[in-house]
C-alpha cells in the first residue's frame, strides 16, 4: 500500500506504534514497562558527586538511582528538576540531564532557555510571521526564563490547534516548577507512551486505532523478521548484532564480484543503517566493518551516511574511522532493545 501508515496497537500487554511507508515498516515504538520512560521529569535529590566526570549520582523515586551528566556547582542533598534523557542498562542508573523541555506535536517550552524561536525548517516569511505572533500571544506573562519553540509541523496547522498546544505545555511546565522544591525525589510527569509519541513526532494520511491493527497491515510479520540480524539492503546485506559493549555490523557484497561490489554495497548498507539500528532500538557505540574497498571512496561513504542519518529521529554521530579501517558511530540510547523486549513477552 503507497503512502504513510500510523497503526497504533499493542505486542502482547505492551502499548506499541508502527509507522508504515509504503507497505514497509519504517519505525516502531513499544513500551519497555516499569523502566522511566525517557522524557520523564522527576525531582531528584543530589547524592554524590563523580570525581574525574563531572557528573552527579542523584536519587529518585522508589530507591531508584539517575547519573546527571553535568554535576558542576550541585551539592550533595540538593533538590533539582531532571528529565530522562534514554534508557538505562541492565544494572546502570538512569540518564538524566537538567535542561527540561515540554515537549508536544506543535510546541517546545523551554524553561531555562528564553526566546521565542520557529523551526527553521519553515521558510515561507508570511508564514513565520504568524507563528512568531502565535508564540508571542501564547506566552504573553510567562514566568522569566521561560521559552518557546515553534515545531516544523506548525506550518500550515490550524490556529487554534497550536495555540491550545501552546497553552497546555505552558501550564504543565509551570506546574512542575511549582513542584520543584522539596526534600524527597518525587515523579512529576510520567514520559510519553509509543502512542502519544506517534502522535506527537509522526505524520501521515492515515491512522489505524482498532484493536488487531499490526496483525491485518502486517506489521507483526515484519516484527517477527527484526529479530534476525541480516538485513537485506539490495546490493548484498548487512548483519546487525548487538553485543553488550556495543553493536558490531557486518556488510557483505553477496555474489556480486564485479570491481565495483564493494563500493555498491557499502553505499546501500549506509542507506539501510539508520532504519535496521532505529527498528531494533540498538543505541551506544556502533561499529561498521564496511567491505574492503579503496580509500579514495571513504569521501563518498561518509557523504551518503549523514545523507541517510540526517532525517533519522535519533541523534547519531558519525565519530569516523578507526586505525583498523572500521567506522564508529555514537547513538544515543533513547529506545530499549527490541529483541529483549520481545523476550519478555
Amino acid at each position: 500500500m503507497k503512502g504513510r501508515r500510523i497503526v497504533l496497537d499493542h505486542i502482547g500487554h505492551r502499548e506499541a506504534a508502527a509507522l508504515m511507508v509504503d507497505g514497509q515498516l519504517d519505525d516502531l515504538l513499544i513500551e519497555e514497562g516499569d523502566a522511566p520512560r525517557p522524557g520523564a521529569i522527576y525531582r531528584a535529590i543530589c547524592d554524590r558527586p563523580l570525581k574525574g566526570q563531572g557528573g552527579m549520582m542523584v536519587r529518585l523515586p522508589e530507591g531508584g538511582t539517575g547519573f546527571l551528566r553535568q554535576g558542576k556547582g550541585l551539592r550533595p542533598g540538593q533538590p533539582l528538576l531532571t528529565q530522562v534523557t534514554g534508557i538505562a542498562e541492565d544494572g546502570k542508573a538512569v540518564p538524566l540531564t537538567d535542561r527540561v523541555l515540554f515537549k508536544s506535536r506543535y510546541a517546545i517550552v523551554t524553561p531555562g532557555a528564553p526566546g521565542l524561536n520557529v523551526s527553521r525548517r519553515i521558510a515561507e516569511e508570511e508564514e513565520r510571521a504568524r507563528l512568531r505572533i502565535l508564540a508571542e500571544e501564547g506566552m504573553e506573562g510567562a514566568p522569566e526564563g521561560f521559552g518557546l519553540i515553534l515545531r516544523s509541523v506548525c506550518e500550515g496547522a490550524s490556529e487554534d490547534d497550536i495555540v491550545e498546544d501552546i497553552a497546555a505545555m505552558r501550564a504543565l511546565a509551570e506546574a512542575v516548577h511549582e513542584d520543584a522544591d522539596g526534600t524527597e525525589p518525587e515523579a512529576l510527569t510520567e514520559g510519553d507512551g509509543p502512542h502519544l509519541l506517534a502522535w506527537r513526532d509522526w505524520s501521515a494520511d492515515d491512522v489505524v486505532t482498532e484493536p488487531g491493527g499490526f496483525e491485518r497491515e502486517g506489521v507483526l510479520d515484519q516484527v517477527e523478521a527484526l529479530k534476525s540480524a541480516r538485513v537485506a539492503t539490495g546490493e548484498g546485506s548487512i548483519f546487525v548484532e548487538p553485543t553488550r559493549a556495543l553493536v558490531a555490523i557486518d556488510v557483505n557484497t553477496g555474489g556480486d564480484t564485479t570491481p565495483a561490489a564493494a563500493l555498491k554495497a557499502n553505499l546501500a548498507a549506509a542507506r539501510a543503517l539508520p532504519r535496521a539500528l532505529r527498528l531494533r532500538g540498538l543505541g551506544g557505540q556502533v561499529v561498521v566493518d564496511f567491505a574492503p574497498m579503496s580509500k579514495a571512496h571513504r569521501k563518498q561513504l561518509e557523504q551518503s551516511l549523514r545523507a541517510s542519518f540526517r532525517n533519522d529521529p535519533v541523534e547519531t554521530s558519525l565519530v569516523g574511522w578507526s586505525q583498523m579501517g572500521l567506522f564508529e558511530l555514537q547513538r544515543k540510547r533513547e529506545r530499549p532493545g527490541l529483541v529483549r523486549l520481545l523476550g519478555r513477552l
